[in-house]
């Protein structure tokens, strides 16, 4: 947006930050990249405003600060930068009783309650939420939205569509009702876990059955027994597998890339190692 002379004016660009604000050097076309010259102008326009009444506000976004140019990010260009996490719970429900407005909802449903089982949900996941859920309800031939239209969305929003055509034989079922079993397992035993939402052998996205926790309040930081009892709870499936197949299928990968990544993060990000990733003090 632009303000002149005190008054907000319409013209809104809608394109992000990165879109135009990408750092220089990195295309094919070197200084001659039209992105280039885009970004070579805007810099040279926001050298030329001033700070007098009159003067031109610039308002930037972008989910992408790592990629913006460092003539952009630098002290005086944006002298006021306002971070937007994740809503929290509050947020949550604000945000639901704003979308929630334009469908009819059955009188036992509570938003309170929506918004505690969404945790790490964004704001255009939730207006998601909402349509999802109103698809569901006039899908099945009815006028409010219940609890259950919520729960079916937030389990395609979180979990993936499921696959009912897809044919799976026996031994393929009886292996994947093993894998979650071995997820849900662990996670019951441990005790600084997550509890499970939904387990089922139910396709849903490209897994051929799903195991999620979901958990019972926001969360800002983690232990380390919290990220060491996930990377078990992942490995879950894969354990019973060798256990009673004495074998090991692809079924696992994601859950090793998961384990993988959790494992990295712990070394790598937050030093939660003995060995290396931390100073020895």
């Amino acid at each position: 947006h632009t303000r002149l002379q005190g008054d907000w004016s319409s013209d809104v660009c809608s394109s992000d930050l990165d879109a135009v604000g990408r750092k220089r050097g990195i295309g094919n076309g070197g200084g001659n990249d039209e992105r280039e010259q885009t970004l070579n102008q805007m810099l040279a326009e926001m050298d030329g405003f001033g700070t007098e009444r009159g003067s031109v506000i610039v308002l930037a976004a972008t989910n992408r600060v790592d990629v913006l140019d460092n003539a952009l990010t630098r002290p005086g260009r944006f002298d006021r930068v306002i971070q937007v996490p994740y809503p929290d719970l509050e947020s949550r429900r604000q945000i639901l009783q704003v979308h929630i407005k334009n469908v009819q909802v059955a009188p036992g449903v509570s938003i309170d309650k929506i918004a505690r089982g969404t945790p790490g949900f964004s704001g255009a996941e939730l207006e998601n939420l909402i349509n999802e859920a109103a698809l569901h309800t006039a899908k099945s031939n009815r006028e409010l939205l219940d609890v259950e239209d919520f729960e079916f969305a937030r389990d395609k929003i979180i979990l993936g569509a499921e696959r009912k055509t897809m044919i799976q034989s026996v031994e393929e079922k009886k292996i994947t009702a093993y894998h979650e079993g071995g997820h849900a397992l662990l996670n019951m035993l441990l005790q600084n876990t997550d509890p499970f939402h939904k387990v089922t052998i139910m396709p849903r996205g490209r897994a051929l059955g799903v195991s999620h926790s979901l958990p019972e309040k926001d969360r800002y930081s983690h232990s380390r027994t919290f990220m060491t009892e996930r990377v078990q709870v992942a490995l879950g499936g894969l354990l019973a597998e060798k256990m009673i197949f004495n074998e090991q299928t692809s079924g696992a990968s994601s859950d090793i890339k998961n384990a993988t990544n959790i494992i990295r993060q712990m070394v790598c990000s937050y030093g939660m190692s003995d060995q290396i990733g931390r100073a020895h003090v």
